[in-house]
This record gives C-alpha cells, structure tokens and sequence, in this order.
C-alpha cells in the first residue's frame, strides 16, 4: 500500500502551500496552477485511507499523479 508515501507527499505539498504564501516575488495567480494539483491531491486524501491500486475510482491515481504533475508544474515555472 501507497498510504505512508501519499501522506508524505501532502506534507511536502503543504511545506510548498506554506512557501508559496510567503514569496514576495510572485503573487496568487502565478501559484493558482499549483494550488490546483495541490487541492487534488488533499481531495484524494482526504479519503482517509489508502483505496489500492485496483478499486473502482481509486485514490491512488488522485494524489500520485497530481503529485507527478506537480513537479512537472513547479519545472516549467521557476521562482526566480
């Protein structure tokens, strides 16, 4: 199960959210695309458990992949 990792990386998305808030050099709208994946992935979450990699409608893809697609985000839009 995936469920310790999923969590872990909502922790780490939340320290973003948290650095995000903070930065003086770009504002709201520049962060909305990350806030987006961010939201995704606390909505997987927020399932409370891990739903395997194989159940109908799983949780797993929700948080994973936004996770995933961050990263990508956060590559194509440097801070400085």
């Amino acid at each position: 199960m995936c469920w310790d990792q999923m969590k872990a990386l909502r922790e780490s998305a939340r320290t973003l959210c948290t650095a995000m808030r903070r930065t003086e050099v770009r504002g709201p709208e520049f962060w909305s695309g990350a806030y987006v994946l961010i939201d995704r992935m606390e909505k997987g979450i927020a399932v409370g458990k891990d739903q395997g990699a194989t159940a109908d409608g799983t949780n797993r893809d929700v948080v994973l992949d936004s996770a995933h697609d961050l990263s990508w985000w956060l590559e194509d839009h440097p801070v400085y």
